[in-house]
């Protein structure tokens, strides 16, 4: 698969190809798939992977809503295992294995855990027999797949001595001993891009900022509208306001919390209720807690789960698990979350961390989804996880499910939509390298060399590697070309200058909060949100995206009021109130949030 570039220009030319299917005598695309989250872009790659002409668009930015506001982790669902799932765990754990050892190995990479106990004997039983048998299931699911050796290492068990330096920041007093093992982590935002990418380069046309305003129907037969076979649909360029229509044989919605409105724009048959619960993550600096080398705890809590994960430079703390009533575009960090959240890590910390600790907090939901039959003659295919649904004749809706198993969703549910289509179109992405990752190995090969010609310490090699794999040629053909691009942004040195002339010309950039909140993260890894890198980040992209000096004034005044919009929420109580906030302050010029249907 050659990389293709995601810009303004294949923007441009993705919308041309989806208006020239409302051509007389045109072909219609044989699946137009809506929703560019990870489920949506997986979809769209493993349709086009099938030789399929697809289609993705979507709304926003990808992966703007849920997939960028995870917990960033790939894992295979120790939780389950109480409830003696075991097929769904190791489903997760083959999914984890595979994107360690061939799919994405730049994007994920393995994460050790630190289990603590507080009781020694009880745990060391209980605990230690759960995680032997998790080990044991990716073991056996490898086995299975013929791959040799493991993609993570085995648990292992520590003393209080070892656990007092492995995790010295954990309350000496508490806890006894504890447990290792291995899960994965992964940037959301970059996985979502990536898959997005993917998608375009094996040919689908891709479009962000592109929203469906209606659906298409057949306008043969007697039928009522509901019935009538949906043909496409109807989108709007939200840069232009232009509206045209698009054709498909097979349309797939992949829509996440917004599949609700999405399914009574469509006149659906039957429906998918999708409920949202809001997680939040704090960010705190990495030197508030001290641990050896790069590793997080995991514990219970009554109503969730806490998580300490290291990120590059930030420690990440969550999460939460509320209901969620409000908009659907402005999920917020209300002050009550942030207390909730330093009250639980506190609880395990030898020494507490406090508000004026935090830097900067991330709120997403997550679609909890059941099929709701309005007619008896629909099918789906429901797991304990997510569920594919016929919505309507020609409409495959998708929804729920995790991080981890996006690649199985994104199968079933184009397995079920071109089902009686097309024949013989066997997916192929459990083979299938995602971009960056065929390769990888020879550019690690490359790191001192790469250290050394471009002046970089083994960190920031080690960083781009995790960002870019194999696409990294492209980033240093930037810099040999420019060589002022090798240059550290000045106020946000982890990132380089190339870093954002790359995000506008192969990375779909569109916005200045596309590279803020998901091309790079600096709206939760400092505690400014960024802003004092926003001056010269525009610099390098206003020339590149030709805006005025009056766009790219819009552009900064939007993002700072969200992020004042966000950091107000985090002072209030009230989710309503907090929503209300962020609504009125879209961190893109000229855009609102939408209100939750009823």
């Amino acid at each position: 698969m050659k990389p293709v570039s995601l810009n303004a220009a294949s923007r441009h030319d993705a919308l041309n190809r989806l208006r020239a299917t409302s051509e007389p005598g045109a072909e219609p695309l044989d699946v137009l798939v809506i929703g560019g989250g990870v489920v949506g872009a997986s979809a769209a790659f493993d349709a086009a992977g099938r030789g399929l002409d697809t289609g993705l668009v979507e709304a926003r930015d990808f992966g703007e809503g849920t997939s960028s506001r995870s917990s960033q982790l790939v894992h295979g669902g120790l939780r389950y295992l109480q409830m003696l799932d075991f097929k769904l765990v190791s489903e997760a754990l083959r999914e984890r294995d595979l994107l360690l050892r061939r799919l994405a190995p730049h994007l994920v990479r393995p994460l050790p855990f630190i289990f603590p106990f507080t009781t020694p004997v009880v745990d060391r039983a209980f605990i230690g027999s759960g995680v032997t048998l998790y080990d044991t299931l990716a073991s056996g699911s490898s086995l299975l797949r013929g791959s040799k050796g493991r993609a993570v290492p085995f648990h292992r068990h520590l003393g209080r001595g070892r656990l007092r330096e492995r995790f010295a920041a954990l309350d000496p007093e508490k806890y006894h001993g504890a447990l290792e093992y291995y899960d994965a982590q992964v940037d959301d935002a970059r996985l979502v891009l990536t898959l997005a990418r993917s998608a375009h380069s094996l040919g689908a046309a891709v479009a962000s900022r592109t929203e469906v305003i209606e659906y298409l129907r057949e306008e043969a037969g007697d039928s009522v509208e509901a019935d009538k076979r949906v043909t496409g649909a109807r989108i709007r360029d939200r840069l232009t306001g232009e509206e045209f229509d698009v054709h498909a044989k097979e349309v797939i919605l992949a829509a996440g919390v917004w599949t609700g409105e999405a399914q009574r724009s469509a006149k659906a048959t039957s429906g998918l209720q999708v409920l949202a619960s809001k997680g939040i993550h704090i960010t705190v600096p990495r030197d508030r807690i001290a641990a050896e080398g790069r590793v997080g705890v995991i514990t219970q809590t009554e109503k969730s789960v806490l998580f300490l994960i290291p990120l590059r430079d930030v420690w990440s703390i969550g999460t939460t698990d509320t209901a969620w009533h409000e908009a659907v575009d402005s999920p917020a960090a209300t002050s009550a979350d942030i207390d909730y959240v330093l009250e639980h890590a506190n609880a395990v910390l030898g020494e507490d961390l406090t508000r004026d600790d935090v830097l900067a907090t991330w709120a997403g939901l997550r679609p909890l989804v059941q099929p709701v039959k309005m007619n008896e003659s629909a099918s789906a295919k429901v797991s304990r996880e997510h569920t594919v649904m016929q919505l309507a004749p020609g409409l495959t809706g998708v929804a729920g499910g995790k991080l981890t198993t996006y690649r199985v969703m994104a199968e079933d549910v184009v397995d079920f939509a071109v089902e009686g289509t097309f024949k013989d179109r066997a997916s192929i992405t459990a083979v299938l390298p995602l971009l960056g990752g065929q390769g990888y190995g020879e550019w690690v090969d490359q790191a001192e060399h790469l250290a050394e010609r471009y002046g970089w310490d083994s960190q920031r090699v080690d960083r781009l590697l995790n960002r870019y794999g194999s696409l990294l040629g492209e980033l240093t053909a930037l810099i040999d070309a420019q060589p002022d691009l090798a240059r550290p942004l000045q106020h946000a040195p982890s990132y380089l200058r190339a870093e954002i002339a790359y995000a506008v010309t192969a990375e779909g950039v569109l916005h200045l909060d596309d590279v803020m909140a998901r091309r790079t993260r600096l709206n939760y890894e400092t505690g400014d949100r960024g802003l004092s890198a926003v001056d010269e980040i525009l610099q390098i992209m206003a020339p590149l995206l030709e805006w005025t000096s009056e766009q790219s004034a819009a552009e900064k005044a939007a993002y700072r009021s969200h992020v004042e919009a966000v950091q107000e929420a985090e002072t209030v109580n009230d989710d309503a109130v907090a929503a209300e906030l962020i609504s009125a302050h879209h961190a893109v010029p000229g855009e609102k949030a939408e209100a939750l249907p009823s």
